[in-house]
């Protein structure tokens, strides 16, 4: 198993009980993280976690006004996926940071949370 399915695997293994991914939002402004990606040239990546605890290690540096946010699946179906994907954004998964990243494809990650959400 390549590291990108193995932090991919963990990620859904994660999401799959909680039902909720995490993202870091700007206290303030209400603006959530969205950055050049280091691995795709003119491509914006939204880091998400697959738990606060992830997320909040990242709130540091250039990123400290920033809290982790939970999105649950439900409204990341109803609501995210179709703005990210007008926007072009692709998405890090459990983002390390510049160096150690898996960047996937909004529709080959939704396709493998779909997997994973519980319908209520």
């Amino acid at each position: 198993m390549s590291d990108n399915n193995e932090t991919l695997a963990v990620f859904l293994a994660e999401t799959k009980p909680t039902q909720v991914l995490w993202a870091l939002q700007d206290k303030t402004s209400e603006d959530w993280v969205v950055l050049d990606s280091p691995s795709f040239e003119n491509t914006d990546v939204m880091p998400l976690w697959s738990s606060s605890d992830l997320a909040q290690q990242h709130c540091i540096d250039e990123w400290q006004d920033y809290v982790p946010c939970e999105i649950s699946l439900a409204d990341w179906f109803e609501f995210w996926l179709e703005d990210l994907n007008e926007d072009g954004v692709i998405v890090g998964i459990n983002w390390q940071g510049n160096d150690e990243c898996v960047e996937m494809e909004l529709s080959d990650f939704t396709q493998a949370l779909a997997a994973v959400e519980s319908l209520k």
